[in-house]
């Protein structure tokens, strides 16, 4: 992919790795080895593979949750976790926690109050965001009723409620029903119709490539393959019953890497 020279990449990856000591034994652990990737501005990115693949550990360091034990991680050219990098992101994570007796707009104007929003904008981004979430009718309603795809949007809508330009999503369509993953498709289409960059893990292969401008498929803390759908899959049809064209081009990713 070819990069504007004036621009710096939205997302960068170079040799990117991460790794653990979990145990007194001093062994230390792999969640992603040498990850090289970039990304533009205004592309939808697909992060996907199994659990334990290095998904979660790649969105973190582009948060600044983590720091990499060897290479290195921009956002917009600035080191990922330097408050100008910082500034720039928003974040979903895979679990969000919401406390219950908080409706969404009290959750909302929290967390508009940590961005720093002045009262007048964060009165108004909060309005916004209820709406373009669709929980506008819910907005007074306490979060400990909340399904799991309202907690989803709720946590999507403070994600870009201080609209950054790179929205990042640990697996927003976990748990999801199949009008709630429609609804997530929509609200990520429409971030990147305006503009902004968003990169997500997920296991639902098949859904990443309805929404993806670009595919990065993770096994074993390792890229296996990484492009648009169209040069990832070509033209191939798959036969039924069989997986999907992502889910088979996956499959076979992973038996070359054994």
């Amino acid at each position: 992919m070819i990069q504007s020279t004036e621009a710096p990449w939205a997302v960068e990856f170079a040799g990117f790795a991460k790794s653990y000591r979990p145990t007194w034994t001093g062994r230390r652990l792999s969640a992603v080895e040498s990850l090289t990737l970039r990304l533009a501005p205004g592309q939808v990115l697909g992060l996907l593979g199994p659990n334990g693949s290095g998904k979660s550990t790649a969105l973190k360091a582009l948060a600044g949750l983590i720091m990499p034990t060897r290479g290195t991680c921009r956002v917009f050219g600035h080191a990922a976790g330097s408050d100008a990098a910082r500034a720039l992101v928003g974040y979903l994570p895979e679990s969000p926690q919401f406390s219950p007796h908080l409706t969404g707009r009290e959750f909302l104007e929290y967390c508009a109050g940590l961005s720093a929003l002045a009262p007048a904008e964060a009165a108004r981004r909060v309005d916004e965001m209820l709406q373009w979430s669709g929980l506008g009718a819910a907005a007074r309603q306490r979060l400990g009723t909340y399904s799991k795809g309202m907690g989803q949007r709720l946590g999507l809508a403070q994600a870009v409620l201080h609209d950054p330009p790179l929205v990042l999503l640990d697996e927003p369509a976990s748990g999801l029903d199949p009008q709630g993953r429609l609804d997530l498709n929509r609200l990520i289409r429409d971030l990147a119709a305006r503009g902004r960059t968003v990169v997500f893990s997920s296991h639902l292969l098949a859904q990443a490539e309805e929404v993806c401008d670009r595919l990065a498929l993770l096994g074993q803390g390792r890229l296996l393959a990484e492009g648009t759908p169209a040069e990832l899959l070509g033209a191939r049809r798959p036969a039924a019953p069989a997986p999907s064209r992502l889910e088979q081009l996956y499959l076979e990713k992973l038996r070359e890497n054994d």
